[in-house]
């Protein structure tokens, strides 16, 4: 309600501005109002081996040197998180033919780089706002300053009016009473729902894959049952802080990408420093998930917890190794759950997982580069593809995908399945529905109409739902 009625005041003062606010320059302050992120973490992340390289201990002058790198680093201004409510504030005043200043405490040269591409008329320190210098062109006629609860209270004194972004009930209180023409906007506060989408909570439908050994083993019972649900939540806070960890390191090509630049820590819902808090109390939860299982599940957790950043760190951006890893972290769950269980991971589950999970990361990355062929995108700078590289791509998928057919079906026909079922013939009836599956997730992202991982498609769309809980039926119904 207070955003709303926030635009109806700037809507009532384009239609009819007194002439003393007409001729004041609007000052909008850069960090905690015009942009949703931290400059300082904006620069780290954007030059992070420079930044890297500032933090070694034996480097001498550390905060001198990495200031320094901060200031002179490559930042996509273009694609910053800035808040739109302010930017229509800013919009309000150009059609009012008002000046705008973007003010800044530091950074300096990224905060003219900003007000340049914005269209703004020039930067402003925090120190000669709160100096409040008559003769400085912002304020020949007064300023109108928005910015937030944390700016100093003499540059709410030195303001002839303005927005207050974030304060606190009793800070707002005192601002108010110090200069009663100021107006106040909520500020942003990250809720839970974001929390669950930067967290990917519907990605967890990935770490079912710990339950696989317990059935495959026949072990369906209450105790392996609690060890394989504790190695879910063990891969699940691992995968998160993973997803975050990530997600950081992905900032500026997820803030390019159509669908990407709606993630949290992209489009700045989730503050950068909240993410790294949250990563590593997330590997501190997994660690303790992993000791109530067992050390050697640990071990297990911990060379998937080294996999996933060496991914998000350099193997993503390599051909074919990216695709190799995905494959391979989707067969550690399946170890991972066997050692929770005290099982053999038989040679034939893993041959099979390795199939069936490389020509699902390859249906994925399909799916990726025909979005960004019928969206007239380039390649994705952060993956080592191109666009003419789809029949392949597509080409190895299938044959992927045939090839765990095959290894299911020598697998149904072996001496070990007479052994461990009491009707081995029913296994045949999985193949041709793993034939349809596999088939289905190629033809969807092909078609643009899977969205997400095809895992994580699968629990999501009705035919795949129904197809792979036949599959289960029968592998029980054939114990």
């Amino acid at each position: 309600m207070e955003r709303q009625s926030c635009r109806q005041d700037t809507a009532e003062r384009r239609s009819s501005p007194s002439p003393e606010a007409a001729e004041r320059a609007l000052v909008i302050g850069l960090e905690g109002a015009l942009l949703r992120s931290s400059l300082a973490q904006e620069a780290f992340f954007s030059d992070l081996g420079r930044s890297a390289a500032c933090l070694r201990p034996s480097r001498a002058r550390t905060l001198e040197a990495l200031e320094q790198v901060l200031a002179t680093a490559e930042i996509d201004y273009i694609h910053l998180p800035y808040d739109p409510d302010i930017l229509n504030l800013a919009l309000a005043a150009r059609a009012e033919d008002r000046k705008i200043y973007l003010a800044a405490s530091r950074f300096q040269g990224h905060a003219a780089a900003i007000a340049r591409h914005l269209g703004f008329d020039g930067v402003v320190t925090m120190a000669d706002l709160a100096a409040g210098d008559p003769q400085a062109p912002w304020s020949v006629a007064g300023f109108d300053y928005v910015g937030s609860g944390r700016t100093t209270e003499a540059v709410w004194r030195a303001a002839s009016s303005g927005f207050v972004v974030g304060a606190s009930d009793a800070l707002w209180r005192q601002l108010e009473r110090q200069n009663p023409s100021l107006r106040r906007i909520p500020g942003r506060r990250t809720g839970w729902q974001t929390w669950l989408t930067a967290l990917r909570v519907h990605q967890y439908a990935k770490n079912t894959l710990v339950f696989v050994p317990a059935l495959t083993s026949h072990q369906i019972n209450a105790t392996a049952l609690g060890e394989a649900l504790l190695a879910f939540l063990a891969f699940s806070a691992c995968a998160s802080s993973a997803y975050l960890v990530n997600d950081i390191f992905d900032l500026a090509a997820d803030r390019r990408h159509p669908g990407k630049r709606y993630r949290a820590i992209a489009s700045g819902e989730l503050p950068i420093a909240s993410a790294l808090i949250a990563a590593p109390l997330l590997w501190l939860l997994a660690i303790v998930a992993g000791l109530c299982v067992s050390a050697t599940f640990l071990a297990v957790l911990g060379g998937y917890l080294a996999t996933t950043l060496a991914y998000s760190l350099l193997l993503k951006r390599k051909m074919l190794l990216d695709i190799v890893t995905l494959a391979g972290l989707y067969t550690v769950r399946i170890v991972g759950g066997a050692v929770a269980i005290g099982v053999t991971v038989s040679e034939w589950l893993l041959m099979f997982s390795l199939f069936v999970f490389t020509s699902l990361a390859l249906i994925k990355r399909y799916g990726e580069l025909v979005m960004r062929q019928e969206s007239g995108l380039s390649g994705p700078t952060n993956r080592d593809y191109r666009i003419g590289d789809l029949p392949i791509v597509a080409a190895m998928a299938a044959a992927s995908g045939m090839n765990a057919v095959i290894v299911f079906s020598l697998y149904a026909s072996s001496a070990t399945v007479a052994q461990m079922y009491s009707r081995p013939w029913m296994l045949w009836l999985v193949n041709p529905l793993l034939l349809y599956w596999i088939g289905r997730a190629l033809m969807m992202a092909h078609r643009q109409a899977m969205p997400d991982d095809p895992i994580i498609y699968t629990f999501t769309d009705n035919a795949s739902r129904i197809t792979v809980a036949a599959m289960t039926c029968i592998v029980l119904a054939a114990i």
